[in-house]
């Protein structure tokens, strides 16, 4: 029992045989193995095969299942591998003063930014979390995300923290996308509680206590934030109690954690935008993944995107996401990062196109199961309202998704 998806304009695949598994490095991200004409082939939400409509068609004469794609562009689904997506309120009023001159720094220092959220979703219910969760969840859908990446850190609290670990997992349960749980305790020390107290909690009691709940430990190493020694002692404790690793760096300020984190085996480093040569070669000798989030520097207007050339001509891998979250970039489109990637980052379409799949799914240890249109992977792909692929970036800011399959199912379905 199979089902066919075909009369692709071009069928964007992303294999190539001849290249090794893991993340892709330099010249192998331009590598999107294009199939014009293209189709899949898939069955029990995996897919099977990927080749020429007339070739597939010809092999499996009776699909249970065809969907005609219309010439449009068909890929794999985005995969969204940094977001904060659970909180409550918004911090709309923070970008009118960031307008006015104020800076993400100052306005975290006097007590807004990121303790303004904690404020507001230590307050709402589990509830009232789920319903706004499941509402942007449905935003990225229809954007053609198909795998996300989710972090606690709006709590800083233990009751918090598990509500929002929680609601993760409630989540997970109930919306079609495929999400992974990142504990982010480490987001910055709350204004009601002692640094040092808070730390040590960090390093041992919390960890324990959310083990169970999220995959990865996630920590922000910043000014305002943790220092460099903060979080390498954090990693290090959190690596012994079993987590695998992450961690936001590089931002506003290089403080030197990155090449470290790499070296520990994280398996991303975050954000980049500072970052020197020497930290970008230490990530090239490991398949630490670096995330950038193009959507930040252009929300916060920093005038500093990364420059993602850089990790290309040293050979590291690197992968975009959104970054989701009320403070620095209220964006669900995943198909913005890829316009912002080429139009301010350096990044060719083909790069952008793999840092948005199959590498952003190595950034969130999924890049086995989804990313790419694989034999034996997940049958998420999109259906993209454009015939070539260079109209994706072209037409920045517009919805393009026609429909979307998750698991080989039918999700989303544009009416337009």
């Amino acid at each position: 029992m199979y089902s066919i998806i075909y009369n692709a304009s071009n069928l964007v695949t992303l294999e190539n045989d001849n290249l090794k598994e893991g993340p892709r490095k330099g010249s192998a991200m331009a590598e999107l193995g294009e199939i014009p004409g293209g189709a899949v082939v898939y069955s029990a939400g995996k897919i099977v095969e990927t080749g020429t409509s007339e070739a597939l068609l010809k092999k499996y004469p009776d699909p249970i299942d065809l969907i005609d794609a219309g010439g449009r562009l068909v890929m794999p689904g985005f995969v969204d591998c940094h977001t904060h997506l659970v909180y409550a309120g918004n911090r709309s009023s923070e970008m009118l003063q960031r307008l006015q001159g104020a800076t993400y720094l100052d306005i975290l220092k006097a007590g807004g930014g990121i303790n303004k959220t904690v404020r507001a979703t230590r307050e709402a219910s589990s509830d009232d979390l789920k319903r706004l969760g499941m509402n942007r969840l449905d935003h990225m859908l229809k954007h053609g995300t198909t795998t996300v990446e989710i972090k606690s850190g709006y709590g800083l609290d233990e009751m918090t923290e598990h509500k929002i670990l929680d609601v993760i997992g409630e989540l997970k349960s109930s919306h079609v996308i495929d999400m992974v749980a990142t504990y982010l305790g480490a987001h910055t020390v709350p204004k009601d509680r002692d640094r040092c107290e808070y730390i040590t909690w960090l390093k041992g009691a919390s960890l324990s206590a959310f083990q169970k709940k999220a995959e990865f430990f996630d920590i922000f190493c910043e000014d305002g934030a943790f220092s460099k020694e903060e979080s390498i002692q954090l990693l290090e404790a959190a690596q012994s109690a079993g987590f695998r690793l992450k961690a936001h760096a590089g931002q506003f300020n290089d403080l030197g954690l990155t090449g470290v984190a790499a070296k520990m085996g994280a398996v991303s480093v975050d954000h980049l935008d500072h970052i020197d040569d020497h930290q970008i070669d230490l990530m090239a000798e490991t398949d630490c993944v670096g995330v950038f989030l193009p959507g930040v520097p252009f929300f916060l207007k920093t005038g500093v995107f990364p420059d993602m050339k850089r990790f290309r001509d040293r050979a590291a891998a690197f992968a975009i996401a959104s970054d989701f979250n009320p403070g620095s970039c209220p964006s669900f489109s995943m198909p913005m990062m890829v316009s912002l990637a080429v139009l301010h980052c350096n990044a060719t379409l083909p790069e952008a196109i793999c840092a948005s799949t199959l590498n952003a799914a190595y950034a969130m240890g999924v890049g086995n199961e989804t990313g790419s249109l694989k034999a034996g992977k997940k049958a998420d792909f999109i259906v993209l309202d454009i015939q070539t692929l260079d109209e994706l970036p072209y037409y920045f800011g517009t919805c393009l998704t026609h429909c979307v399959l998750k698991n080989g199912e039918v999700v989303f379905q544009s009416e337009i």
